[in-house]
């Protein structure tokens, strides 16, 4: 069987998806991953995967180069002669939809990984391309299986009228490699509260500063910081100097960007994440808990489908320093907790969130598509 993995950009094919096209190699499929060109590219070749580069833009709003996406693609489709598609990300799974449709592929899987900004409250311009998009959903991605990463956004598609019920399916995230992610003993000293995330103002990043800023002024003693990069491509993103203001104003610590997630995670003491911005499931969350940290996070879709309140983490209101403050105060005073909470977490994603599980989800969706195919 030959598989397209389509995805906005070759870091997340390659971060998020690598071991879903390493179980499907390994069981002799033909696997073929299309993105935008990037720095990731290389390592799925060097991976031993074919590597297609398809130049869509995140941003890109001219309906003729929109058109023309679509239209390679359909031809990129009838080419390949595909078994089975899977589109990762908004415009892959409204633009690859439409173009395996044309192109005759039967069997069409969408995975929802958030339903992104566009679906929080905005303006006009914002007004009309949501209802844009949503008349394009309800038109591409019927009779195609849909999966989802938390149940909220999966009622939304059932409300909207996207999906038929039998064709929406849960599964929590892209899964984590527990041999990987592994618990670490805390580091000493002051305990570390760490952020890691795009630096998006949706991701919570400006009321993390606040709670740091506060708890600092009370005398709390404790570190804080920020880890990950700006995302130019995104409205939400925060310009590099304003990080660097908080950095020089001694409120909190810039880690910047490490590929190595796992290194970053075990210097920490406490993970936190008090996201407004309409996750999938962060796959963050679930790598720290895998790593033995307790989580701060939102009462908000994704982010609570990630941890257990009060067992693994701490849920707080979204956009509220306060509740937030109270949160990461209450972690960073009582490390037998953090330890309670960061062995729970250890033993929640082996038994929900690990790569393994999460694969055989997949494998049973695209058996679904194939039957599907069929009818």
């Amino acid at each position: 069987m030959k598989v397209i993995l389509f995805a906005n950009t070759d870091w997340y094919l390659y971060n998020f998806r690598r071991d879903l096209a390493m179980a499907l190699r390994e069981r002799g499929d033909e696997v073929v991953l299309v993105s935008p060109p990037g720095e990731y590219a290389k390592k799925l070749l060097e991976t031993g995967f074919r590597w297609v580069e398809f130049p869509v833009s995140r941003r890109g709003m001219n309906p003729f180069a929109e058109l023309g996406a679509i239209f390679q693609l359909y031809h990129f489709y009838r080419n390949e002669k595909p078994s089975l598609v899977h589109h990762f990300t908004v415009k892959c799974v409204l633009y690859g939809s439409l173009a395996a449709h044309l192109a005759g592929v039967r069997a069409i899987v969408n995975s929802i990984t958030g339903l992104g900004y566009l679906f929080l409250p905005g303006g006009v311009f914002k007004n009309i391309l949501r209802y844009f998009i949503r008349a394009w959903y309800h038109f591409v991605i019927r009779g195609t299986q849909v999966i989802f990463e938390n149940a909220n956004d999966r009622a939304a598609f059932l409300q909207f009228g996207f999906i038929r019920p039998e064709d929406g399916h849960l599964i929590p995230g892209v899964g984590v490699d527990t041999r990987r992610f592994l618990p670490t003993p805390e580091p000493m000293g002051n305990p570390v509260v760490l952020l890691a995330a795009r630096m998006l103002w949706d991701k919570g990043v400006g009321e993390f500063v606040d709670a740091a800023r506060s708890l600092s002024a009370e005398g709390l003693q404790a570190r804080f910081a920020l880890a990950g990069r700006t995302d130019p491509g995104n409205p939400a993103s925060i310009p590099d100097k304003q990080i660097e203001i908080w950095h020089d104003e001694g409120v909190i610590e810039w880690w910047g960007w490490s590929e190595n997630m796992a290194a970053m995670l075990a210097k920490g003491n406490i993970f936190c994440l008090p996201s407004y911005y309409r996750e999938g499931l962060p796959t963050v969350i679930v790598e720290a808990s895998a790593s033995g940290r307790a989580v701060v996070t939102t009462d908000w879709p994704g982010c609570r489908d990630a941890i257990e309140d009060g067992l693994t983490g701490l849920l707080v209101k979204p956009r509220d320093v306060p509740s937030l403050t109270a949160a990461i105060r209450a972690l960073v005073i009582d490390s037998d907790l953090r330890q309670r909470m960061g062995v729970a977490g250890r033993s929640l994603v082996e038994d929900k969130f690990s790569s393994e599980k999460i694969i055989a989800k997949i494998l049973s969706v695209y058996e679904n598509a194939k039957k599907a195919a069929l009818n």
